[in-house]
This record gives C-alpha cells, sequence and structure tokens, in this order.
C-alpha cells in the first residue's frame, strides 16, 4: 500500500506553484519514488529503463506529447542529457509541470552541464521524520534510532543487515561510479565507513589519509562527493574569528542513524547511544523541515560547545541549540542545568542577542528556567521547528 506523506507532496506542490520544474533530490532508497507514484494525477517516467531513454532522443517530441500534464522523471541522470531536457521543458513547455530525482544536487554531476539557475525548485527528501513514525506504524523512537529513517527499513520487524550492505553496494555502483571520476572503491567505501561510524564528530583530512591509503587532498575530494549525495552532513563552525573560538574544523554527520549503527558493527542500541542519535534527529528535522543546511555548531578554545547554532536572515540574533534526549526532573534544579548553562552563558559573552533551547524527545509542552541572567526554553523539536521557521 502506497503511504501518504503530506508533508512532502505539499512541499512538492507548493514549489510547483512557482516553477514549473521541482529537482526531488535525496540519497538512493529514501522514498523518491514512492513519493512520485503519490502524486495526483502524475504520469511516471523511470529513467533506468532503456525503453523510456528512448523516447528522450528527440527531447521536443517527448514534450510536445506532455503538453498539460504532470510527469515524474525518475532517476533522470540516466539521461544522455538531462539538463538540456529540463532547460527546454522550463523554456518551452512551462504547461508541463516536472518533478525530477536524483541522487545529489544538480550541479554535483558533468552531466549537468546546466544547473538551471531560475528555473526551478529543489525539494530535498531527508530520512523519516519523527513526526511520518505513526504513518508507517511504529512510534518508537529507539526503533527509529536503530533502523533508520529508509521507510523501507523502518518498516522491518528484524534488522535489515543485508539491505543495509546492499545499499552501500548500490551506492558505489549507481551513484558514484556514474555520476563522478572515483577509481579507488576500496579507499572511498573506507573513508565512508569510518565517518558514518565517527558521526557528529570533528573532522580532520589528515585522521583518514593514512588507514584509506589515499593522500589529504583526495580525502577532502571524497568528503565534497559524499556531502553533495547527502550522505553526510557537514556542518561548520559558526564564528565571527575571534581568538578564542574554534574557526576551522567541521563536524561531520553521516545522513541516517540506522547506517551510523550498521557502520559502528551494532545490532542493538546502547543505553549511551540515545544522546548522540536525537542529536543526529535534531539535525534531520531542521534539514527537512527548513529545507536548509545553513546550520553551524560553536565550539570555543576551552571546551565550551554548542550542538547547533542559526543566524537570523537579518543576522541579528543567533539561535542556539543543545540537545538532550530525555529532560529529567533533577536537570532543571539550578544544579542540574549548570552544565549546559555553562556552554550558553560563554556562547552569549559573545553573542547576547537570540533564543536558547534545550530539544528533548520527553517535552510536550515547552517551558523556561533561569541560568543566572539567562533564560533556556526546554522544548520538544515539533515546537522547536516552529520556532525556527
Amino acid at each position: 500500500m502506497l503511504i501518504q506523506r503530506p508533508f512532502w507532496k505539499k512541499l512538492i506542490e507548493d514549489a510547483w506553484k512557482e516553477k514549473s520544474i521541482v529537482w526531488l533530490m535525496g540519497v538512493r532508497r529514501v522514498g523518491k519514488t514512492s513519493l512520485c507514484h503519490s502524486l495526483e494525477d502524475i504520469e511516471y517516467f523511470d529513467c533506468e529503463r532503456p525503453r523510456v531513454r528512448q523516447l528522450f532522443s528527440d527531447p521536443e517530441s517527448f514534450l510536445e506529447a506532455q503538453q498539460g500534464k504532470r510527469i515524474a522523471l525518475d532517476e533522470i541522470h540516466r539521461l544522455d542529457n538531462p539538463s538540456e531536457v529540463l532547460k527546454i521543458a522550463a523554456d518551452h513547455y512551462p504547461t508541463i509541470k516536472i518533478v525530477a530525482t536524483g541522487s545529489s544536487t544538480l550541479g554535483a554531476s558533468a552531466k549537468f552541464r546546466d544547473t538551471l539557475t531560475g528555473r526551478k525548485r529543489a525539494v530535498w527528501l531527508t530520512p523519516l521524520l519523527l513526526e511520518e513514525m505513526a504513518l508507517f506504524g511504529n512510534e518508537d523512537i529507539r526503533h527509529r534510532f536503530l533502523f533508520g529513517g529508509f521507510p523501507s527499513f523502518f518498516e522491518k520487524k528484524q534488522l535489515p543487515e543485508k539491505d543495509f550492505q546492499e545499499w552501500i553496494d548500490a551506492y558505489w555502483a549507481k551513484d558514484i561510479q556514474e555520476l563522478f571520476s572515483i577509481e579507488k572503491r576500496n579507499s572511498f567505501l573506507k573513508f565512508t565507513e569510518l565517518l558514518l561510524a565517527n558521526s557528529g564528530g570533528m573532522f580532520e583530512a589528515s585522521r583518514f589519509a593514512a588507514p584509506c591509503e589515499v593522500s589529504r587532498q583526495t580525502i577532502a575530494n571524497y568528503l565534497q562527493i559524499l556531502e553533495e549525495t547527502f550522505v553526510v552532513n557537514v556542518i561548520r563552525p559558526f564564528s565571527t574569528h575571534k581568538p578564542t573560538e574554534i574557526v576551522m574544523a567541521p563536524k561531520v554527520y553521516g545522513f541516517d542513524t540506522g547506517f551510523v549503527h550498521y557502520a559502528k558493527g551494532r545490532s542493538e542500541l546502547r543505553v549511551d547511544d540515545l544522546g548522540s542519535m536525537w542529536e543526529q534527529c535534531v539535525l534531520n528535522e531542521i534539514n527537512g523541515y527548513l529545507q536548509t543546511r545553513s546550520v553551524n555548531y560553536w565550539r570555543d578554545k576551552r571546551g565550551y560547545e554548542i550542538d547547533f547554532v542559526m543566524s537570523s536572515r537579518s543576522g541579528n540574533k543567533i539561535t542556539a541549540i543543545e540537545c538532550k534526549f530525555n529532560t529529567l526532573p533533577e536537570d532543571l534544579v539550578p544544579m542540574g542545568i549548570s552544565s549546559i548553562g555553562k556552554n550558553f552563558e560563554a556562547f552569549r559573552s559573545l553573542y547576547p542577542e537570540g533564543e536558547n533551547f534545550i530539544v528533548s524527545s520527553n517535552i510536550d509542552s515547552p517551558f523556561t528556567r533561569k541560568y543566572k541572567e539567562l533564560s533556556v526554553a526546554f522544548i520538544g523539536v515539533k515546537d522547536l521547528v516552529k520556532k525556527l521557521r
């Protein structure tokens, strides 16, 4: 049965109101094909099929026959010149509503010689949002942590370890080999697995060069490819280059909690994993709902740190977000809040304007506590997203 996903369908419909071309991007098997099929009055074309690719030998004849329709061009990078097809459609056939899917940003591959600037709207389909778990029949967040956010993985009762490995193999064969010029399979996949296993950690290219048997520059190139294909989220430090701040080293998060566990070789969820898994899910919620990668972290040379930092459009106010899986009664007394409060205090000594949030999985109604002169709001992730929008 095809499960309806209202949030994502509305994003696509709203994007169509602005442009006739929607670029639906996200990692392989994240649910792009099913989402396309769920759209009303859609005609679906799978560009992996040779017979479909033959239809585009004369793009204008194909598009002429589609006037006034809504069509999905799945895996469009399999066409010889996908950007030409979309450009012709945008410029000469505006009555056709097209959703085209791919597993990377539009400009990541040399196949897309034109990134369609001004002609498209992009929608980034992330792994399952937390409010979608009920749609797929399971509201256990620990299940979401361990099985991950691919709909087909999440729905299973037994941990699909073979599926995780099959995905990694397909990612190399169908995404990396077709879109990029990477020769050293073992080195690239070793680096990918190391990054996933160290999700949320500080990144230094030289740490990975020796175990992957490639140069530091090659590691930097690999990281860019992983980011462009949505397999990692690179979170860069927020800084105005004050002497006390960390200004260079990014933090790198794996794209999905299930794959992070698989890369670590774990088949069970550990208590000490809950905090890092929650942090990663909060980042996924921000990415999905806000459709942005404009998220930073902050850290100073004394070790004080804020998990996520987001600037307002004006740049005058900076939102500081700390992630804590569960907020307990002892966290709410002055002694309990002091450990996280010191992080906020250090940050606000440099950037006084903005809200401070502690986001937890067990908070239904937001409330505020004081740490010295600072107000700190305890909030659930749903209300956090509302505040950030």
